[in-house]
């Protein structure tokens, strides 16, 4: 089993390399906080629900304001506890509803990365690029490569990209992300004009 450094925290990095749906979740949440806040995020929510992995059936039954309150902590999961708490939880029903709870079946029966992206699209919460950045994680860390996933990755797919969570595997390889992700910012505000 390969060990994912996305929380930057080895508790953390353990649920998220052993839990796949602990991964969908971080990923949710990785939009407006850090990255390694958002990958903590299940490891906290595990935490405060007392179990040992996040199961989608048990995150989808927790009562809405219960589970809201556990997202907002202290400290909170997210800095939009509230919002995010509330995907999280249409995350897990979906899970639940489509793919028996069983999260693995996202990727494992989907015949090509096309559909796999297109899925993952479909997930409440997750929009295209967070697809194909889904697909780059799933494919370069975690060997799910799908024929055609690195086309449905898209600019994530490269092994020498360093633009997304998918090429994290330590602090060296995060900050050439944060890099790339400046030098993009710069670009696109000196293309406005601004």
């Amino acid at each position: 089993m390969p060990t994912l450094r996305l929380a930057q925290d080895p508790a953390a990095d353990e649920l998220l390399s052993r839990d796949p749906f602990a991964l969908l979740v971080g990923m949710l949440l990785d939009q407006q906080v850090p990255m390694e806040k958002a990958f903590a995020g299940p490891w906290v929510l595990t935490q405060r629900m007392g179990t040992q992995s996040l199961d989608p059936a048990e995150v989808a039954a927790v009562e809405p304001e219960r589970f809201a309150a556990m997202m907002a902590g202290p400290p909170a999961v997210h800095r939009y506890h509230g919002s995010m708490g509330s995907r999280v939880q249409a995350l897990a029903a979906y899970v639940v509803e489509h793919y028996d709870g069983d999260v693995t079946r996202l990727w494992e029966t989907a015949p090509d990365g096309a559909e796999l992206r297109r899925r993952l699209e479909a997930l409440p919460g997750y929009g295209p690029q967070k697809a194909k950045i889904f697909v780059a994680l799933l494919g370069k860390q975690l060997a799910v490569r799908p024929a055609g996933w690195r086309e449905a990755a898209a600019e994530y797919g490269p092994d020498d990209a360093t633009r997304s969570v998918a090429d994290v595997r330590d602090p060296a390889s995060l900050t050439a992300v944060r890099e790339t992700k400046r030098r993009i910012k710069a670009e696109a505000k000196a293309a406005r004009g601004g």
